[in-house]
């Protein structure tokens, strides 16, 4: 008999047909009832085993974490708690688990910190099962919304020789050895004897390329992996993440916002219509762990509150200027309770942007036209010779969430901005080509994956939104 997902089984109204089902043991009572999980959906299917219907030693081998496969006939239940369940006709062990040292018991529930040490575990949990199930389907989400629009999937190379951030904090990725690099007569590493031929990294972004891809295609995205090598040990850093990064000729900044929140509005929608049953499962624990707050730290909205009034509100566009004036003007400011100063030409702090959006706005704030001294060299400059046309959007309980400008397509503009940051043109000629021929205005923005997963979910570490977190000295699994 084919095996049926759990699922598949919970959403069916009728009863009274056979069916074959494999999972992992939940809980197993009173030598009867088995609660098993397939992680097809949050809900286990309850199992009966007839008392005196299977012997002693099969009944032994059934635990916690223990796989199963179930043949027998889904009947209405008796019991509470369930609609349905499978009256067992037979019961195989696929794999046994010793309850001494399995680490998930329900009397005995481990925290996140302790699951990220057990990370290939704690898919297993409720919790994780509700977040990468959000996680899988933001993902399919993404591909929707551009696909459906038009936009060409660009994949942009994961080993490059140029730094798009101009951060300077990459992995090297070299062949050479590390111990015996050749050099150069000044003592520099040689890397000409390197695979490449020069020095190279991994990316941290796939825009440059992704500009690349628009001057053909007009609309295009790319969605896949970009590294930091900044040893950043907060809730909200990873070294290893994905990225989202749409790169569209013709649009203006405008246009560019228009799209990102558009584009965010999908995404909660989609996951609001889609992952209901996980997203109230983790409405509830974030609820309970809202309660062991003190009061004035607790948020004014649930979880699916919270989405829904992102999904039903337009996000608030300001100034870069305006929000250092209103940052200024708050309480917080007056009475000295910002960590970080505030005066204009600052790159605005976490503290400061969750001010803006959480207690001033109230709801995600589009931050425009930031000093140029700030920026990358690729943002266009506007008329007053001190901004560029950029923008951030800042969301409730995160902070920035999606950065993009329009991008400076003007050549002179470009090379003597690139200049100005000692960016070598030479290196960038293939760049510099999109804007000697057929140059047009064009925009573009990033969004970090994890961030948005961390905003759907309500948790509150991004090492929890991502299977194997990639941090500073922690590359397990």
């Amino acid at each position: 008999m084919a095996r049926t997902k759990i699922k598949e089984v919970l959403q069916r109204e009728d009863s009274g047909y056979e069916v074959n089902i494999k999972g992992w043991v939940r809980s197993f009572r009173n030598n009867q009832f088995i609660a098993l999980n397939d992680g097809s959906c949050m809900n286990n299917l309850q199992v009966v085993v007839e008392l005196g219907s299977a012997d002693d030693e099969l009944l032994r081998r059934i635990s916690v974490g223990a796989s199963l496969s179930v043949n027998g006939v889904v009947v209405e239940s008796q019991g509470k708690g369930q609609r349905v369940e499978v009256k067992a006709s037979a019961v195989e062990v696929l794999g046994e688990c010793d309850n001494e040292v399995y680490p998930l018991q329900l009397k005995n529930r481990p925290s996140l910190e302790h699951l990220r040490e057990i990370a290939h575990l704690r898919f297993r949990t409720n919790t994780f099962g509700a977040v990468f199930r959000v996680r899988h389907a933001l993902a399919y989400a993404i591909h929707k919304f551009f696909n459906d629009k038009g936009f060409v999937y660009l994949h942009t190379p994961i080993v490059t020789a140029s730094d798009a951030e101009g951060a300077g904090e990459m992995f090297r990725v070299t062949t050479l050895p590390f111990d015996n690099a050749p050099r150069n007569d000044d003592g520099s590493v040689d890397f000409k004897e390197d695979f490449f031929g020069r020095s190279t990294n991994l990316t941290v972004s796939g825009q440059l390329e992704a500009e690349l891809g628009a001057m053909a295609f007009s609309e295009v995205y790319t969605f896949g992996p970009t590294f930091r090598a900044e040893n950043s040990n907060t809730p909200r850093h990873l070294a290893e993440f994905w990225m989202i990064e749409p790169e569209v000729a013709f649009n203006d900044i405008t246009d560019n916002m228009d799209l990102a929140e558009e584009f965010i509005q999908y995404l909660i929608r989609y996951v609001l219509d889609n992952n209901r049953e996980d997203l109230e499962f983790l409405a509830q624990r974030l609820a309970d762990e809202e309660k062991q707050k003190p009061q004035n730290e607790r948020s004014e909205m649930g979880l699916i509150e919270k989405l829904e009034f992102v999904l039903n509100n337009k996000f608030e566009r300001i100034t870069y200027t305006e929000a250092i004036d209103i940052l200024l003007d708050s309480p917080v400011y007056k009475k000295k309770k910002f960590q970080y100063d505030v005066k204009w030409g600052i790159d605005m702090q976490s503290e400061h942007e969750r001010y803006l959006v959480e207690k001033h706005f109230k709801k995600p704030v589009i931050v425009t036209n930031y000093p140029k001294d700030i920026k990358a060299f690729y943002m266009r400059q506007n008329d007053d010779g001190k901004t560029v046309a950029a923008m951030d959007i800042l969301a409730p309980g995160i902070g920035e969430i999606v950065g993009g400008s329009q991008r400076e397509e003007r050549l002179d503009k470009l090379t003597q901005r690139m200049e100005e940051m000692h960016i070598p043109t030479e290196e960038m000629y293939w760049y510099l080509d999109t804007r000697r021929f057929g140059t047009v205005p064009h925009a573009g923005f990033g969004l970090g994956f994890e961030r948005m997963v961390l905003f759907v979910t309500g948790m509150t570490n991004i090492r929890d939104v991502i299977p194997f977190p990639r941090t500073p000295k922690n590359a397990d699994f």
